[in-house]
């Protein structure tokens, strides 16, 4: 597996929408797979690949020097429990600190709202270092978000 670091283009925002049309269990509102596939056009990212092949990609936003967040991650259905996402977020993790970024971010579905894959991703969240901050019920209309941090240090 190989990852590499890609900035917003035409060809990310395909990987996008190939890998967004393989997780409807996650990604199952067309218009915010819509708003992904055009943040991938502009946001830099992560691609993991396998044998060549797209497996895996992560979008994150850079919203102050010392603040980011991951803005979108997916992984093929057939490439999860393989490590993809966690060295996605290493890497991504890696080269921030490299810039001197101090926290990161990602919000996912709250567990207000109950949902054994949404569980599954908290979980993936949390064993990667990240911390439930707070649950805004306000942000994604009828959907809690919830706020999670990791504190980058060196």
């Amino acid at each position: 597996m190989e990852i590499s670091a890609v900035d917003g283009s035409a060809e990310l925002a395909s990987i996008t929408a190939t890998l967004l049309a393989q997780l409807p269990t996650w990604f199952g509102i067309p218009e915010a797979n819509t708003e992904y596939v055009n943040a991938a056009c502009d946001l830099p990212g992560l691609v993991a690949r396998a044998d060549d092949e797209p497996v895996g990609m992560l979008l994150y936003r850079r919203h102050f020097p010392q603040a980011s967040e991951i803005h979108l991650m997916a992984v093929a259905p057939n490439w999860h429990r393989h490590g993809i996402g966690a060295a996605m977020v290493h890497r991504l993790v890696s080269d921030l600190r490299g810039s001197g970024c101090q926290l990161l971010q990602v919000k996912t579905l709250g567990p207000s709202r109950p949902n054994a894959g949404y569980a599954a991703t908290r979980a993936f969240y949390e064993a990667m270092g990240f911390l439930p901050l707070e649950e805004l019920t306000t942000l994604w209309g009828n959907n809690p978000c919830l706020l999670m941090v990791m504190p980058l240090r060196p």
